[in-house]
């Protein structure tokens, strides 16, 4: 049986994406920025909630949940906050550009979702949900001394935190993972309210 690979996000508007590729620039002109994946900008998102591979006939019953999940809620508006990096310096994985604004309807929205979710068999992250947009992955091979100076460029660089965005709806996407990236695929979209 076919499974697709799955989670449901926030996307973004093009002035968010824009100061993300800016920064996603700035720290590509080191020469540390091979040690990194870097997502492509127009496919940075804010994940809400990974569901790993489904059936393809579930979409349907996950969009539900997803209403179920969304629909006490009223647009609201986030802006990005500084970057950062999981999980520390020294073995530094993941580096990201923060959620600012709303962000306590934001994290009420992603309970309520995830909520929904669990009612039809997605178990809640045991990890809390810290909003943020990733800009790259480490590569396994890095060197700790590698990932301390990538840590150290982050930290130099400083987002513009001016642009803000209404955020309307949530998306349920399909992920294809190929050699050159990732493809999103939406499959359903949720409005707020």
């Amino acid at each position: 049986m076919e499974q697709i690979r799955t989670f449901v996000a926030i996307e973004l508007d093009n002035t968010l994406k824009d100061i993300l590729r800016q920064v996603q620039e700035e720290l590509k002109r080191a020469a540390i920025a091979r040690i990194g994946r870097w997502v492509a900008p127009d496919g940075i998102h804010l994940t809400l909630k990974f569901l790993g591979n489904i059936s393809p006939e579930r979409v349907p019953e996950i969009t539900q949940a997803i209403e179920r999940g969304c629909h006490s809620f009223a647009p609201f508006t986030i802006s990005l906050s500084q970057p950062g990096f999981f999980p520390n310096a020294r073995r530094l994985r993941v580096v990201w550009v923060g959620v600012d604004g709303e962000v306590e309807t934001l994290l009420q929205l992603q309970r309520s979702v995830e909520s929904a979710l669990n009612a039809i068999g997605f178990p809640p992250e045991k990890r809390g949900f810290q909003p943020h947009l990733t800009l790259a992955r480490i590569r396994d091979y890095a060197r700790p001394n590698e990932r301390e100076e990538m840590a150290k460029r982050i930290a130099a660089v400083q987002v513009d935190t001016s642009a803000s965005m209404l955020v309307r709806e949530v998306h349920l996407i399909r992920s294809d993972l190929r050699p050159t990236g990732a493809v999103y695929t939406r499959l359903s979209t949720v409005p707020l309210g």
